[in-house]
Parts: structure tokens; C-alpha cells; sequence
């Protein structure tokens, strides 16, 4: 195992058996036979081991589910659940110390700092699979609004994290609902819809039957 690895094991069980961050890095170096200044050549915070834990998840879950043989036939609906479905997997034994680090961590706009590292992985694992529904028809290439799907499925995100966070159920089974019911909304909207018929249909009538269009 290499460093960096048992410092992530060493502070999740730090943490979960004080219930708070060490002291001081120079503590917390020197328990784990490590001197101050080596501790910061592979992090510079604790806050930093934290964000490596949580993209070690994703990025494992991101693995797992690219690897399934199924992968390639999956629509990017089928894609996304498959991703949520894994990854909350994962976070069930690693609970405690994800309720301990959400609740102590600050926010940027919006979202806990412990998931800046997560994110970019996030979103370009989204925008991969977006392309590929628009690529294929599955999902509708609008103008100016496409470029924020990524964006609707991270909030899908940090919604299912906070409802897991307080989900009480069996096995967590009213959280697979909340992923299920959620992506299937969120998808609904990448989809062709009524009203991007009328739009289309404006849009030959202005190009073909010299109406203006009010848009």
C-alpha cells in the first residue's frame, strides 16, 4: 500500500474513533512514522486527504461500471444509473466518516469543498455520456442549453448525497427510489418534447411561410 493510501486509512480511522480532525499535522505525521515535512509532500491539508477519498470512491465506481460487458450497449440514461446505483454502493461502507465529512465541511458555491476534487471526474464522466445520447438521438442537442445538462446532473448528485445522508430506510432502498425517480425526470428533460416540436415547427414556418417569429 502506498503512502498516500495509509494516510487516507489513518485519518478515516483517526477521525471516526475521536470524532474530530487531529490536532495538528505534526501529531498526526508522527504517529504514523512520517516527519512533518514529508506529511505535506503528499498533502497539504487534512482537507486534502478528504477530497482523495472522495475521488478514490468516484473514480472507483467510474471503473466498475465502464468495465461491466454491458457498458457499451447501455443508453446514457441506463449509463448515469448505473453510476449512481455504484457509487452509493461504495459510499455504504464508508459511511461514517461521509456523514462526518459532509457535515465538517465548508461550501463553495453551493458545494461541500471536500468534493472539488471529486467534481471535474464527475462532470466529464457526465459530458461523455451526454455526447454520446445526443450522438445517438437519444438526447436533444439544444442551442445554448445542451452545455448545462452536466450541470442538471450534478445537482441530481448533491441532492441523492443529501438524501442518502438522512435516508433511514432498510438498506437504503429510498435512496435507489430517489435515484431512479430522479434521473428519470432529469433525462425526461434531455429529451425531445412537445415543446421543441413547436419550436422547430415555428422555426420552418418563419423559414418557409415568411412568419416572424416572436424568438
Amino acid at each position: 500500500m502506498e503512502i498516500k493510501e495509509k494516510l487516507q486509512d489513518a485519518y478515516i480511522s483517526y477521525v471516526l474513533i475521536n470524532g474530530e480532525q487531529p490536532k495538528s499535522v505534526f501529531v498526526f505525521a508522527k504517529d504514523n512514522e512520517l516527519a512533518e515535512e514529508d506529511f505535506y509532500n503528499y498533502y497539504a491539508s487534512f482537507e486534502a486527504i478528504e477530497q482523495d477519498i472522495w475521488l478514490n470512491l468516484l473514480s472507483l465506481a467510474v471503473n466498475e461500471v465502464k468495465a461491466q460487458e454491458v457498458w457499451p450497449q447501455y443508453s446514457a440514461r441506463e449509463k448515469a444509473l448505473s453510476l449512481f446505483y455504484s457509487f452509493f454502493e461504495l459510499l455504504k461502507s464508508r459511511r461514517s466518516f461521509v456523514v462526518f465529512s459532509l457535515n465538517g465541511s465548508t461550501k463553495t458555491l453551493g458545494s461541500p469543498r471536500v468534493l472539488d476534487k471529486l467534481k471535474p471526474l464527475f462532470e466529464s464522466f457526465s459530458s461523455e455520456i451526454l455526447l454520446e445520447g445526443i450522438e445517438s438521438g437519444e438526447l436533444m442537442d439544444r442551442a445554448f442549453i445542451s452545455r448545462k445538462y452536466k450541470d442538471a446532473l450534478w445537482m441530481q448528485f448533491g441532492f441523492v448525497l443529501n438524501f442518502w445522508i438522512k435516508d433511514s430506510s432498510s438498506g437504503f432502498e429510498k435512496t435507489d427510489e430517489a435515484i431512479e425517480k430522479g434521473l428519470t425526470v432529469t433525462f425526461d428533460l434531455f429529451q425531445r418534447s412537445p415543446l421543441d416540436n413547436i419550436f422547430e415547427y415555428g422555426k420552418f414556418l418563419a423559414k418557409n411561410a415568411g412568419i416572424k417569429m416572436p424568438f
